[in-house]
């Protein structure tokens, strides 16, 4: 299973995240696209460095609202989804071909991705702006407890899909993401954040907030690395993950 990590939500002099330390344990980088964080040179600088790693590069495109960090939910029409998605996309893009890398996904960010879990009409137009710009590229979705219902509509847009998971999140037993508001939705326990995706890759489960056991099938973790003791948590997984393999 690959790990993916937010990766290059930096905006001019303001920093977030490690992801110098990040990068050379992840898979997979989703990159800011300008929207809800990052700026040209930051987007710039970031594909230049999943390139030095070999990590393959994803666009994280979300709403526009560097204020909130993409995390409120704005009233779009499904027109204005579908062109921020392909604008957000191609800005990406361009940088991954003055790096002579591809463009591998893309991942929604924040609450483009949470409205596009829930609401069928954004979720086809966010597949219509990645379709748009190729049908060769993969759009992930959260998995969940049965997949069809989005891959059926995929398919209609010849769009790949991949699945994935969340290392550092409380599961409910619907197999959905705790609520962030609610006290233990985000594990800040190293160990919890270990032995979840451990469980992930090994069994494809998880264990819900009630201690229930939900299968998930996904391709990918998605992990943080946000400070020190997250970016341990990552080495960690990557090392459990190598020696399961083993």
């Amino acid at each position: 299973m690959k790990l993916n990590c937010d990766m290059g939500e930096s905006f001019g002099l303001w920093q977030l995240g490690m992801d110098t330390a990040v990068m050379p344990h992840i898979d997979m980088a989703n990159i800011a696209c300008g929207f809800h964080a990052s700026d040209p040179l930051i987007m710039q600088q970031t594909v230049t460095l999943a390139k030095q790693y070999n990590v393959a590069v994803g666009a994280h495109p979300g709403y526009p609202d560097l204020v909130g960090f993409g995390r409120r939910h704005m009233r779009c029409t499904p027109d204005e989804i579908q062109a921020l998605v392909l604008y957000q996309v191609g800005a990406l893009a361009a940088f991954c071909q003055q790096q002579h890398i591809p463009l591998s996904y893309v991942k929604p960010h924040g609450a483009l991705y949470n409205d596009m879990m829930q609401d069928e009409p954004v979720l086809t137009a966010i597949l219509k702006g990645v379709a748009a710009f190729s049908t060769n590229l993969p759009l992930v979705l959260m998995a969940q407890t049965d997949n069809s219902r989005s891959e059926a509509l995929a398919s209609q847009f010849d769009v790949p899909l991949l699945f994935e998971a969340f290392a550092d999140r409380c599961y409910t037993d619907a197999g959905l993401l705790q609520d962030r508001l609610q006290a233990g939705a985000v594990f800040t326990q190293q160990s919890q954040i270990v032995n979840q995706a451990i469980q992930l890759a090994k069994h494809g489960c998880v264990t819900s907030n009630t201690g229930k056991r939900i299968k998930l099938q996904a391709d990918t973790l998605c992990v943080h690395g946000d400070n020190a003791q997250s970016i341990d948590a990552i080495a960690q997984i990557k090392s459990a993950m190598s020696l399961s393999k083993g």
